[in-house]
């Protein structure tokens, strides 16, 4: 049964592993010590199965806004639900800490995640040309926001 816990440190080498099997460009041992012990604004968790780390997604509480930094899945867990795991708990910090939308880019080719994100309410909002070092890809940035800012104009208009 997967479970999904908050990260912590004893959980890199496993994300390291996840990182490493998903991305061209992965973050490195640094990159994510220095998410767990030094940033403030970061809220990563991980999906273990029983002692394994599974998959990760991370986020930056930016002022008002989540930041999706990164949502990986081992190839052999995809298309079990766990990518909607953990974007139920991302979704879950950004409503308690009352962000008004979250944001993130994804690879304008990779259509999987971006099926994930539409599920979930994310709109693409713009192309960010040549995002990507390694291939020069764009990527799209997509937003999902929030009803409390949805409707701030019409707050704004009361008084």
């Amino acid at each position: 049964m997967i479970k999904v816990v908050p990260m912590q440190e004893e959980h890199i080498d496993g994300v390291l592993a996840v990182e490493e099997a998903t991305f061209s460009i992965p973050w490195t041992r640094q990159d994510f010590e220095r998410e767990v012990k030094e940033n403030a604004m970061a809220i990563y968790f991980v999906a273990m199965d029983g002692e394994k780390v599974v998959a990760y997604a991370g986020m930056w509480h930016v002022i008002t806004e989540g930041h999706i930094t990164n949502v990986a899945v081992l190839q052999e867990y995809r298309r079990q639900g766990i990518g909607d795991l953990l974007m139920e708990n991302l979704e879950r910090v950004a409503l308690e800490r009352e962000m008004i939308g979250i944001t993130l880019e994804v690879r304008i080719h990779n259509e999987p995640a971006q099926r994930l994100y539409h599920k979930y309410g994310f709109r693409p909002e713009g192309i960010r040309k040549n995002y990507y070092s390694d291939t020069h890809e764009d990527a799209v940035i997509m937003w999902k926001y929030y009803p409390f800012y949805e409707d701030y104009e019409e707050h704004c208009n009361k008084g």
